[in-house]
């Protein structure tokens, strides 16, 4: 029952890993910048890791603008007839997805169920697909997780140098047996091993550069090494022969597919012993990386003070509580991280020093002030007198509202620069106008502007094509009188 529920355990993950990828497909008709029912953005999510976990080296990763660049043929494969900038703007959009951003760490969670010794539990999964890490130049470059390659390769927290062993044996059998098209899938499989290798590795060293005591460099970690280059070892020997089996097929080959598909074994293959290459020299630095972080880490002395963190311990505890609650724990933050403030009276120390200093020689501070040379006020009227008095006029509608498209129409016959837009300003400013200010300022009428529905057709202004009019306007001093009679 155990074994059972344990194999179940790991196929409820490795679903909830493709969970992000199926929900790209599943929110694509929701985007309203383009009609994307003709993408498989689960494909091109797929793509995306893939292209992401080939550029990935131990130190460093992928770019973004490499990645997206990669993802553009293979995207307009998929809708030829669509302009470039929505490819561009689709792999961009698949790519902050698999990133989760928007998220506050920028991970996933999925909730599954397990049999324990109470029954029926209910646990959590947090994972990532793809990460952000910094360069140590500034650069920000992309990572696949685990969870991110095991969604490739099809299974999950499995033993990567069993699984590597096994995709080389693989991958020579399907060479021997002339199956060209199979062994690039194993060949893949198996770079994809490869990076997860060191991607353990990794994972150990940068957790000894935080703290050396959180990883067992005593039994665990020579072990692992141990077996790394055993491993590499071997691996040199099999990628090798492997090597020249492919090199043989695709030199002495006529058909011109099987030769195209042997030459990409072969960079496969060649790159596979390059990152083994790379992981070899890691592994001979391993061993000082630890000593290096012992004697820094042991010198640098205990931490003088306990970190904080502001968003779990400060933050999201002061939000669940009560308004009267939250403004006393709120005011001592906002007053320990002002900083210090000066004094508003002096101490007696300062007050005494300032009072017994000489005074200052006034000829050395007073000297002769220059004429400062003026430039001429802009001017800040765009429009001059006579176009605000034949906008007057054209925007004087006592009787009969028209349409704002009809004044601008006249404003252009009267030919005067600038009276179609100050017309079509005032027409706007009437949308909401100042009712109040006008009956202050003793304006006997205003002018009003009413939206329909109808659309503006003209060539130098959008929007709605407004309804304009004007409306009488009772001044204060006028309704006093009618009370006093």
């Amino acid at each position: 029952m155990g074994l059972a529920d344990e194999g179940l355990t790991r196929r409820l993950k490795a679903l909830a890993c493709t969970a992000p990828l199926h929900d790209l497909d599943a929110r694509k008709a929701k985007l309203d910048w383009a009609d994307a029912t003709i993408y498989q953005m689960a494909e091109i999510a797929l793509h995306t890791i893939d292209q992401v976990t080939i550029a990935m080296d131990f130190d460093t990763g992928a770019g973004h603008d490499e990645v997206i660049d990669r993802l553009l043929p293979f995207i307009a494969q998929q809708a030829p007839s669509r302009m470039p900038e929505e490819h561009v703007r689709v792999a961009k959009w698949v790519l902050d997805n698999l990133i989760n951003v928007g998220t506050t760490d920028r991970g996933f969670r999925r909730v599954y169920g397990s049999m324990g010794p109470g029954g029926y539990q209910r646990r959590q999964f947090d994972f990532k697909l793809l990460v952000e890490l910094a360069a140590r130049d500034g650069e920000v470059y992309l990572r696949a997780t685990d969870e991110a390659i095991n969604v490739l390769v099809g299974a999950l927290d499995t033993d990567v140098e069993s699984a590597q062993i096994a995709a080389e044996v693989k991958l020579e059998n399907l060479i021997n047996r002339g199956r060209l098209a199979d062994a690039k899938l194993a060949a893949e499989q198996a770079r994809y091993r490869t990076v997860q290798y060191g991607e353990t590795l990794r994972a150990k060293l940068d957790a000894t550069r935080r703290d050396v005591r959180s990883v067992d460099w005593e039994r665990e970690v020579p072990e692992l090494l141990d077996s790394a280059l055993s491993h590499i070892e071997a691996r040199f020997r099999a990628e090798n022969a492997i090597l020249k089996n492919i090199t043989t097929a695709r030199d002495e080959t006529e058909d011109l597919d099987r030769k195209r598909r042997a030459a990409e074994l072969v960079d496969i293959v060649g790159d596979c012993i390059r990152r083994h290459t790379r992981l070899q020299s890691r592994l001979a630095d391993a061993g000082a990386v630890f000593r290096a972080e012992q004697d820094r880490q042991q010198f640098s002395g205990p931490p003088q003070r306990a970190t904080l963190d502001l968003f779990g311990q400060l933050l999201v505890p002061t939000l669940g509580l009560p308004l009267a609650d939250a403004v006393a724990p709120a005011e001592h933050f906002f007053h320990a991280v002002a900083g210090i403030t000066a004094p508003v009276v002096p101490s007696l120390s300062s007050l005494v020093s300032l009072l017994l200093r000489p005074a200052p020689e006034r000829d050395q501070l007073v000297g002769e002030v220059p004429e400062p040379e003026l430039m001429p006020a802009d001017i800040t009227d765009k429009f001059g007198d006579d176009v605000w008095r034949a906008a007057d006029d054209l925007l004087d509608l006592p009787e009969v509202p028209r349409r704002l498209s009809g004044l601008l129409e006249e404003a252009r016959r009267s030919r005067q620069p600038g009276l179609p837009a100050l017309v079509a300003l005032r027409a706007v400013h009437a949308y909401s106008p100042g009712v109040g200010a006008a009956r202050r300022q003793g304006d006997r009428q205003v002018l009003l502007a009413v939206d329909d529905g109808t659309l503006l057709d003209d060539p130098d202004f959008g929007g709605a094509d407004l309804l304009l009019s004007t409306a009488a306007v009772e001044r204060a001093d006028e309704e006093e009188n009618e009370e006093v009679a």
